[in-house]
C-alpha cells in the first residue's frame, strides 16, 4: 500500500478489524519509511449485474426495488421487516451467485414469487396478480386453484 505522506510503498499493518458486517476490512498501517500512520479499506468489488427487461432495455440490479415490491405485496400482513430483508438477501445472493452478469427480469420476479410463496401466500398472490398481469378472473382462479392445490399435497 502507497504512504500518503511520502510515497513509500513499504508499510506495515498494525490493526486489523472487520466492519459493514464482514464485508469490509479497515487497516491501521505504518510507513516504514517516514513513520506516519494511515488507514486502508477493503471491500470485495462486486461487479454490477444487469437486468434485461421484457422489453429488451437494459438497467442496473437494484435491490431496493425488489425490497419494494415486497413491501407492497406484504402491505397489512404479518410479514416482519426483518422476514422482507432476508428475502431480499437470499434473492441477490443468487442473482449474484447463479445467474451471471445479465439477467432477465422474469428470473427474478420468480425468485421473488418462490420466497413470498414461502412465507405469505397472501402477499404470493398479491405480487403473481402484478407480476403475471392476469387477464381475466379465469388466469387469477387458476393461479389460486394452484395454490390451493400445493398446499392440499
Amino acid at each position: 500500500m502507497k504512504c500518503p505522506f511520502c510515497g513509500s510503498v513499504d508499510s506495515k499493518v498494525l490493526d486489523t478489524r472487520t466492519m459493514d458486517e464482514g464485508n469490509a476490512i479497515r487497516r491501521r498501517r505504518q510507513c516504514e519509511k517516514c513513520g506516519e500512520k494511515f488507514t486502508t479499506f477493503e471491500r470485495v468489488d462486486i461487479v454490477p449485474i444487469v437486468v434485461i427487461k421484457s422489453d429488451n432495455t437494459r438497467e442496473t440490479f437494484d435491490r431496493n426495488k425488489i425490497l419494494g415490491g415486497i413491501q407492497r405485496s406484504c402491505n397489512k400482513r404479518p410479514v416482519s421487516m426483518e422476514q422482507m430483508e432476508n428475502m431480499v438477501r437470499e434473492i441477490e445472493n443468487t442473482v449474484y451467485n447463479t445467474l451471471g452478469k445479465e439477467v432477465f427480469s422474469r428470473d427474478i420476479g420468480e425468485l421473488v414469487m418462490n420466497k413470498l410463496k414461502e412465507v405469505d401466500e397472501v402477499a404470493y398472490v398479491r405480487f403473481a396478480s402484478v407480476y403475471k398481469q392476469f387477464k381475466d378472473i379465469d388466469s387469477f382462479m387458476a393461479e389460486l386453484a394452484g395454490l390451493l392445490k400445493n398446499k392440499e399435497s
